[in-house]
């Protein structure tokens, strides 16, 4: 999950930037607070790429989600992208949570395998991890 979480904030990020001259250029936002808004949330979504591994930095990307969808009532255009990227991030999640626990069940399942072969002289080969002696 966290590196598909990763992706999309990354993603994300390029498109916050690319969202700052359009925002000064078309809608005429102040260039310091287009700079100051997107750029930092631009900034903090690279770094939140970046910390996935931490269970906070994941609760983290879903408060930069909220703030670029709010953000994005101040751009004309902005809202149909905020949304598309808070959808691929509730995606991201779901399905990367499935992709975990099968990935868990599927670890489970080698271990009690591994766990199962008591003694004696025969090579097995299995899927995972190659010739095992037991």
């Amino acid at each position: 999950m966290r590196i598909v979480c990763a992706v999309v904030l990354v993603f994300e990020a390029v498109v916050i930037g690319l969202a700052i001259p359009i925002a000064i250029q078309l809608e005429g936002v102040d260039p310091s607070l287009a700079g100051g808004v997107w750029g930092g949330m631009a900034v903090a979504a690279l770094l939140l790429s970046g910390l996935q591994k931490h269970t906070w930095a994941h609760y983290a990307a879903w408060g930069l989600q909220a703030a670029f969808l709010f953000s994005s009532f101040m751009v004309s255009g902005a809202l149909l992208v905020a949304i598309v990227f808070v959808s691929l991030w509730v995606t991201g999640v779901i399905l990367g949570r499935r992709t975990d626990e099968m990935r868990a069940v599927q670890d489970a399942r080698a271990e009690a395998l591994e766990n199962e072969g008591g003694s004696g002289g025969d090579d097995v080969t299995t899927a995972s991890s190659g010739p095992q002696t037991r």
